[in-house]
This record gives C-alpha cells, structure tokens and sequence, in this order.
C-alpha cells in the first residue's frame, strides 16, 4: 500500500533541494545543535523530511527534542471510509518511521492527537507512549477521541464491543504512571482510562491537566494525585460529560482550575469538596451545587468564580464554598455567580467578613445579581479597587453605600446616558476615590472627539472630588 504521508514528505524534500546552493551551504554549516534547535521549532512533519536530504541531515534530526502528531493534519471530512482508512494507516506509519529515526535520541516534549477506530490503534498508541517515557520526555500531551466502544475480555484476552457502556476505555501503559523525568502531562477526552495503577510514582510532574476523562470511583485524588509529591498546578475539565471528580484533594498544588458543564449529573453530583492547604490561586467554573462540604484552602490568595444556576438544584448552598475562600485578597465574579450567590443571600445566606479583599471583580446582568453588590461592599471593609461590568443591565433602585474604595475601573461601558445615570449611582457620596477608569466597550467606534466627550460627561455629572482622576481608553 501506498505510504501517502511519506509521498508528502518527499514532495516537500523537492522543494528543499531547489533551494539556492549557497543557503543551502550556510545552513549545513551551522553547528548540529542550532540546527536541531531549528528542526525542533517546525512542525513534525516538515522537520522529518529534511532526514531524506543527506546523511548529515539524518543525524541531525535524532537532535529534534519536540514530537508533534496530530492525524487532523491528513484526516478531512470530505474523505471516504476508504481514503481514511489509508491516511489513518499512513499516520501510524509515518510515527513510527519518526521515532525509529530518531534512535533513542531523548525527547522534551511528545505530543499526540488522534482518533481512535480500532483496538490495533490503541496498542499502536500504547506503543508510542511507551517510546517517549523510555526516552525521558519531559512534557507528554495525549488527546484521543474513540469512535469505538471496548472492553477487555478477561477469559479471551480480546477487545470486545459491549452494548451497555456508555464510554470507550483506553488503556494507557503502566509505565507512563511511572515516568521519573515527566514535568508536565496532559491527557484527555471524553474517554475512560479504566483503573490507575495503584503504585502510581511521578516523583518529578508540577503540572497536570485532565479533560473529560471519567476516572473509577477517587482514583484521581486518592490514588494518582498522591503519586505526584511536587505537584503545583492542576487543570480538570469536564464539558457534556458525567463522572468528573466530586472531590479535589492535594496537599501540594498551589494553581487549581476546575471547569464543569454537565447540567444533567448535577442531581447526581450534589456536593463538591477542595482540600488543597497549599492553593494560591483558584478558577472555578460549575453549576451551584447543594453543598460545599468541605473547603480547606487556607492560603488561597485569588479566585474566579463562575457558578451558575441550574433548576435541577432546588436550593444550591454555596456558603461553605464562600467561608473556605473567605481568606482571599482578589475574587473575580461572573454574572451567574453574582446571581447564585443573590439567591442565597435571599434565603437566608450570611456572607463572612473577607476581611483580606483588596480587589473585587463584579459583573452583572440583571437586577438580582446587582442587588448583591452593596451588600457585598459592606462585608470587604479593606476593599481598594473596584472592577464592575454589565452596567446596561443595572436597575437605578439599587442603593449603594458608601465605601472606601480607591479605584473604580469601569469595563465595557458604551458612553450612554443611561450607563453614566448608572455609574452616578453606584459612586454615590463616595470621597474616597482617587481615579475612575473607563474603558469603552469592543464594537463601539470611537475617535479623540468621541473619547473627549465621555470623559466630559464622567467629569462633569460623576460628582466625584477634585482629586479625583478621571481615564478613559
């Protein structure tokens, strides 16, 4: 069968050989190391095709410390059942035509993104995971899609197609969770990697990142994270897909992301718990659950919410999550959790006294959410800068006190006279402030004359003291 990626290469190999001689020259006579530095820079695919030019060529490419597969490069959706199947055989090929040339040579970084079809596919995938982590690859980013639904048999020792399962397994080889030289190592989607191994060791990974992988029962945090002791940043991202963690738990990291959009499971899912003493910063983007039942982020310094509220939650209760942030210096709100947390404040919700908040991020889109502001700026009795958004969804009955803040930085705002009416009204009798900025909002056209006028009107109608500094950009 025809080798259709290498005929790809070899077109591009005419190209290098037209080059003008004495370029041609200059390059070669670059030292081995720049010119794998060079090679490591271009894509896979191009850098591979220089090894067919000359000998010389072919040992400087075992100097290319960055691998990057991806089967989209070849696979279009136009292409038949046929042709794919030829372009998917080219792809494993052209991989395993790579790494042999490489003989060894270590790796930095090893990427590989590809659709699975096939059980013959998945242990070619195993294969090539295996190479990188022998070569002491430093950086592993594995995205694999299954179009297949396996399992193992265990009396057989064949892959077979249940009818009764949801999500495909992919085994992943032992001894990736045992690499002593991973740093960082991404993994995902929409799959399930059955049982981590229990004796999970990679001594030297910081940064891992997780993406819509359904893991057995804790195997995340109580058996591969406790495998990763220098652990610093963890991302866990879930889309349209159940059996994300209810848990995150880590003495180590200190920058957690966690993003989770499955409105169904949220019945299923009705409580969610951090335990991360070390956690500097948090992004965390969900559904409002009915309980935080335990939050342990003692040195949390900043964090981004986004809740939102969804209908399959009666009652969310998101006071234990707002206690265990309680400590922090910056928090970013989004207009679904300005709205989440409204709902609990009118039920009943006491919010603690974050006596640390220096800088409060607020957005808004309507009149429950805004109604939370005021009584937001009484519990931040330190609070400096002010960032608020969504001004052309703020309802004029909303009364502020005044605070002490020192900065008001106003984002997409549109130069109406309603927004400036608005703006009026959140300031109130506020003698504090030493500088308002404003920053126009993306799709309204301005020029100097345009600029001049809003700051005009923000002078004139904000009533703000003389000391006071007015920018608008």
């Amino acid at each position: 069968m025809t080798d259709t990626f290498m005929e790809e290469i070899g077109s591009v190999c005419m190209d290098a050989k037209s080059l003008d001689t004495s370029s041609k020259d200059a390059i070669s006579m670059l030292p081995d190391e720049v010119l794998g530095k060079i090679l490591s820079s271009l894509p896979t695919k191009q850098a591979a095709s220089t090894s067919v030019l000359a000998k010389k060529w072919r040992n400087v490419f075992r100097l290319v410390h960055n691998l990057d597969f991806d089967d989209y490069d070849l696979l279009q959706p136009e292409d038949g059942p046929e042709e794919r199947d030829v372009m998917r055989e080219s792809f494993r090929n052209f991989i395993d035509k790579t790494l042999a040339l490489q003989c060894g040579s270590p790796i930095k970084r090893f990427s590989l993104k590809c659709v699975i079809h096939m059980a013959s596919e998945l242990a070619c995938v195993g294969r090539w995971i295996c190479n990188a982590v022998e070569r002491g690859v430093l950086e592993l980013d594995v995205s694999i899609q299954t179009f297949y639904k396996l399992v193992l048999n265990s009396e057989s020792g064949d892959f077979e197609q249940p009818e009764d399962r949801r999500y495909s397994e992919v085994f992943l080889p032992p001894e990736l969770f045992k690499s002593k030289t991973l740093v960082k190592l991404t993994l995902g989607t929409e799959i399930d990697f059955g049982d981590i191994p229990p004796d999970v060791s990679l001594p030297a990974l910081k940064s891992l990142c997780i993406d819509s992988i359904f893991f057995c029962c804790d195997d995340l945090c109580y058996v591969l994270l406790p495998g990763c002791p220098v652990l610093e940043e963890l991302a866990v991202r879930h889309g349209d897909y159940e059996g994300y963690p209810y848990c995150i738990s880590s003495r180590t990291i200190k920058k957690l992301l966690v993003h989770y959009d499955c409105e169904f499971a949220v019945e299923a899912m009705n409580s969610m718990s951090f335990d991360a003493p070390s956690l500097v910063s948090l992004d965390y983007s969900d559904y409002a659950l009915a309980e935080y039942a335990q939050v342990n982020l003692e040195s949390l310094v900043e964090a981004r919410l986004d809740l939102r509220y969804s209908e399959k939650v009666k009652e969310p209760d998101v006071t234990g999550l707002i206690i265990g942030i309680s400590n922090i210096e910056t928090l970013h709100l989004s207009p679904g959790s300005a709205d989440v947390i409204s709902r609990c404040v009118e039920r009943g919700l006491f919010l603690p006294v974050l006596n640390n908040l220096i800088n409060l991020s607020f957005e808004s889109n309507n009149k429950r959410g805004w109604t939370l502001l005021p009584y937001l700026l009484k519990q931040c009795p330190k609070l400096e800068t002010l960032i608020i958004q969504g001004l052309d969804g703020y309802t004029g009955d909303v009364t502020m006190r005044p605070s002490k803040v020192k900065v008001l930085h106003v984002l997409g705002y549109g130069g109406t006279s309603k927004e400036l009416e608005h703006l009026k009204s959140i300031i109130g009798e506020s003698t504090w402030l030493e500088l308002v900025q404003v920053e126009v909002a993306q799709g309204v056209v301005v020029d100097d004359v345009i600029l001049w006028r809003i700051y005009r009107d923000l002078k004139t109608h904000l009533g703000v003291s003389s000391k006071c500094k007015i920018k608008v950009a």
